[in-house]
């Protein structure tokens, strides 16, 4: 599933490492936040030389705001047994910009073709369930300039809407920064407006993606 240009979409903030055990194998999930292809690479690497005695490093990862990119790997296991089950977990949670590495160490019983996806499933699972996510939002910088009588009711109108001004600096007057989703900035310009009497100057400053509450 991808995402159209300005959707939000789900980035990991800190990553984490889960793991299950399942017919006396272990998998170990390894989760970390990457803004390339290679680190990436560079993760997988460090992964393998960290659990170097395991018999398989399968791994995925998604780059990109609408995953552009994309690339697993079986690592020895059968054929989309490992690397795509781990893919289409993070594709089926929509996280971005993130790298998984789940190694196993074999524990002597075969876990047959289902076995296996079921297990990497679920350890790429417990891997994202250990690690922070936070939603990116495309959004706009609004700067606003206002006089003291009019600040007090602009801190409370965002207040009511849940947002938290970047930064407020007052001199002769009062001027602040808030980002506000895209699809909400035309109102709440025209809102900020209303309860200055007009008296408040707005500007969009720029557009881009922010960081959100965490899911």
């Amino acid at each position: 599933m991808e995402t159209s240009r300005h959707e939000p979409y789900l980035i990991l903030t800190e990553g984490g490492e889960g793991q299950i055990i399942e017919k006396k194998s272990r998998f170990i999930a390894t989760v970390k936040k990457v803004d390339s292809e290679q680190e990436a690479l560079d993760f997988i690497e460090e992964i393998r030389k960290k659990y170097w005695d395991a018999r398989h490093h399968c791994y995925a990862f998604v780059l990109g705001e609408r995953g552009q990119l994309q690339r697993f790997s079986d690592d020895g296991e059968p054929s989309g047994t490992a690397g795509k089950p781990i893919l289409e977990v993070l594709l089926g949670e929509g996280v971005r910009n993130v790298a998984v590495v789940v190694t196993r160490y074999f524990g002597g019983v075969l876990l047959g073709t289902g076995g296996l996806v079921r297990a990497y499933t679920q350890a790429a699972q417990e891997g994202l369930r250990q690690s922070e996510i936070a939603w990116m939002r495309y959004g706009q910088v609004l700067d606003v300039e206002t006089d003291y009588n009019g600040i007090g009711k602009i801190l409370y109108l965002l207040g009511q809407k849940g947002l938290t001004p970047r930064k407020t600096d007052y001199t002769d007057i009062v001027s602040l920064q808030v980002v506000v989703p895209s699809e909400d900035a035309t109102a709440l310009i025209k809102d900020m407006t209303e309860v200055t009497n007009g008296r408040a100057k707005i500007t969009v400053a720029e557009e881009c993606y922010y960081l959100d509450k965490c899911r």
